[in-house]
């Protein structure tokens, strides 16, 4: 099988140093790596497949130089909009993690498990979007119930991991509860959340957009009607939760007929990337600490309505840093390197 030179643009963050560790398992065709970053990172070095490669400045010149066939993106927004459309008119597939692309009609937005044939639509600009994290794990579950009963309506509350604001999220978490402990935690002023993370919640993630909703909301809302080729009602409160990683998710959907909880359990028992952790008398259901870096979504706690038989409940969670960014553009690259043999 031919061998692809591979960049990394984000090569020292959470997600980048993730995707080293996802194609590391997943065994793609690899000739080269090519670790990327700002100038400030530039003689750090990245560890794959044994061998230590120090990282290179990212220019709009260096796709071209390497000869980069794949160029993963997740240094945030501002860096895919300047840089992104380089690699690609390099000749380089972007798999963009970060939200600049996602909405943009002519940039597939891709969970290959729901919508693979989108893939294909990369030509247009050289660019595939991976959707926002806690989008990914939601549509996981959410196609194969579609697929087999029809979605009316979908409201969700998340439960959002520090993780998913990156390193500098975790860490403040970390340091907050260390102030805890010394009984100085009154002393912590937030930096990378708007309020105190540790031992509370913060029912904001994003900006508050003019609807009330906030930015990551929203999200969720138009991310998912894309990707599903929909048109159902969505509505999200997206919650910050002092968890360092793996987002959960407490899902209502409105089914356009009744749908039985042993008929779910058997849909979602057979789809791809979900794994059914579903028996709550013996205390067995999805959790942060089962989620944690693995590649599945799990998802349990699945129960019919008291008042309506076509609505359910369920629970899911995922690693979002893996599930929800890092294997997902992998599943991408994957994808596409197969459309290309």
């Amino acid at each position: 099988m031919r061998k692809y030179n591979i960049a990394v643009v984000g090569a020292t963050g959470a997600v980048g140093e993730e995707i080293f560790r996802v194609l590391e398992e997943r065994d793609l065709p690899i000739n080269k790596i090519v670790p990327l970053a700002s100038a400030r990172s530039v003689g750090r070095e990245v560890e794959f497949q044994g061998e230590t490669i120090k990282v290179k400045e990212l220019t709009h010149s260096v796709f071209e130089e390497e000869d980069v066939e794949i160029a993963f993106f997740s240094a945030g927004g501002s860096v895919s909009a300047e840089f992104a459309p380089s690699a690609a008119k390099a000749g380089a597939v972007v798999i963009d993690n970060t939200s600049h692309f996602r909405m943009q009609h002519n940039v597939p937005l891709v969970v290959p498990e729901v919508n693979p044939n989108d893939i294909a639509l990369w030509e247009k600009t050289g660019i595939i979007a991976n959707p926002n994290c806690s989008t990914i794990q939601m549509v996981q579950v959410l196609a194969p119930l579609h697929n087999a009963f029809g979605i009316e309506r979908v409201d969700v509350s998340t439960y959002q991991a520090v993780s998913g604001a990156g390193k500098k999220g975790m860490e403040e978490l970390v340091m907050q509860m260390q102030k805890f402990f010394d009984f100085s935690l009154d002393s912590c002023e937030p930096k990378a959340f708007q309020h105190r993370i540790a031992l509370n919640l913060i029912p904001q993630i994003d900006v508050f957009l003019d609807n009330d909703y906030t930015k990551e909301e929203m999200k969720m809302v138009n991310e998912t009607n894309k990707i599903m080729h929909s048109d159902f009602a969505v509505s999200a409160t997206c919650v910050r939760v002092p968890v360092l990683r793996s987002h959960s998710e407490a899902i209502t959907i409105k089914f356009k007929q009744q749908v039985s909880k042993e008929q779910a359990q058997e849909v979602l028992k057979n789809a791809e990337s979900v794994i059914l952790v579903d028996n709550p008398k013996e205390h067995k259901y999805p959790m942060p600490t089962l989620a944690t870096d693995t590649d599945e979504t799990y998802v349990g706690r699945i129960r019919v309505d008291n008042y309506d038989k076509s609505i359910l409940h369920l629970w899911c969670v995922a690693d979002q840093i893996r599930v929800g960014a890092a294997t997902n553009a992998v599943r991408i690259a994957q994808k596409w390197i197969a459309m290309q043999n």
